[in-house]
């Protein structure tokens, strides 16, 4: 059974809640002098550094990963999102008698890190928008080790791009000449990652109810190339184990001239790569209900159709989101 998945954020609350202490500090750029138009440095901080943490944060949309695949953290202000990500996914076996299997994924980030600029006697805000587009995919193969237990090694691959715009802040930086900004002005960051995963797939389906369960653990090494800006080449783990358990039965209902099924969900992921404590938590869970639809009875692609409102919480994050998903 082959799926695609939709994750996105539901409440106007914060989906995630985190302190960002870690290593996505404020930066704050002090121009020198009564002459500041032409010299000025980063205090505390460098582009370099913190550019690497968004090639870090590509690592959440390069594995495929319930929890974490609907993030979005507000400002301190509680007004804009500083971090948000969505991602589609989704995998399938070809058949029984070619365990083949296959899957791949999308993804948009956006991370909105804060600048401050100073001549030591004001202060203003820069805005700047750094957008992470990533697309990841995998190529796989089911060896039966017990009834209804598959194990799956995966070879991993992923392509993506972090592009950085100072969008109105531009103008306060008109008069720079430090090779560290180049990335923050228009510059992008290229990135590819090589790598695998082992799965352990159990189900256990029946007339009255359907039990799936996954464990996974993915490894991932993303390295930059090509045309990115010097300040900024490095590298990052995507890192981290996942468990995942589904339950669904029908309600006694019929809808679309098929049983109505109830689903309920539940999942946990460690992170253990470049993403740990990136944004404050090593781990995530998330418990999830809703329905299942069945379409088969009609002559359309699609043949289930599934909705389900999550919780997520874990060290420092909690909050709510609604995901969609369906099978061919």
């Amino acid at each position: 059974m082959s799926f695609f998945c939709f994750n996105t954020v539901f409440a106007p609350e914060p989906m995630i809640r985190s302190t960002l202490k870690y290593t996505l500090p404020i930066f704050l750029i002090v121009l020198s002098g009564p002459s500041s138009a032409q010299s000025f440095g980063i205090i505390g901080a460098n582009v370099k550094q913190h550019a690497n943490d968004a090639l870090a944060l590509m690592c959440f949309t390069v594995v495929p990963d319930l929890t974490s695949s609907f993030l979005s953290i507000k400002s301190s202000t509680g007004k804009d999102n500083e971090l948000m990500m969505t991602q589609f996914a989704g995998g399938a076996t070809v058949s029984k008698d070619v365990p083949l299997y296959l899957e791949g994924g999308a993804a948009y980030m956006r991370y909105d890190p804060k600048f401050v600029a100073s001549n030591g006697m004001e202060t203003r805000d820069i805005p700047t928008k750094w957008n992470t587009v990533s697309g990841s995919g995998g190529i796989g193969w089911d060896f039966p080790i017990a009834e209804g237990l598959m194990l799956r090694p995966i070879f991993n691959f992923a392509l993506g791009q972090v592009a950085s715009d100072l969008s109105a802040g531009s103008r306060y930086l008109a008069w720079r000449t430090g090779r560290d900004l180049d990335f923050l002005d228009g510059g992008k960051m290229n990135a590819y990652g090589l790598g695998g995963s082992i799965m352990l797939d159990y189900e256990n389906n029946t007339p009255e109810r359907e039990i799936d369960i996954e464990w996974r653990y993915s490894n991932i090494q993303l390295k930059t190339f090509g045309n990115t800006a010097d300040s900024v080449k490095g590298k990052a783990s995507a890192e981290a184990s996942s468990l995942y358990a589904r339950y669904r039965a029908p309600t006694g209902l019929t809808v679309l001239e098929r049983p109505l099924r109830y689903v309920l969900e539940a999942a946990h992921t460690t992170y253990l790569g470049s993403q740990r404590g990136l944004l404050g938590f090593d781990h995530m869970s998330s418990l999830g209900g809703g329905f299942e639809f069945d379409s088969s009875a009609y002559d359309v692609f699609v043949t289930r159709t599934r909705i389900v409102a999550r919780y997520a919480f874990g060290q420092n994050v909690r909050g709510f989101a609604v995901g969609f998903a369906m099978s061919f």
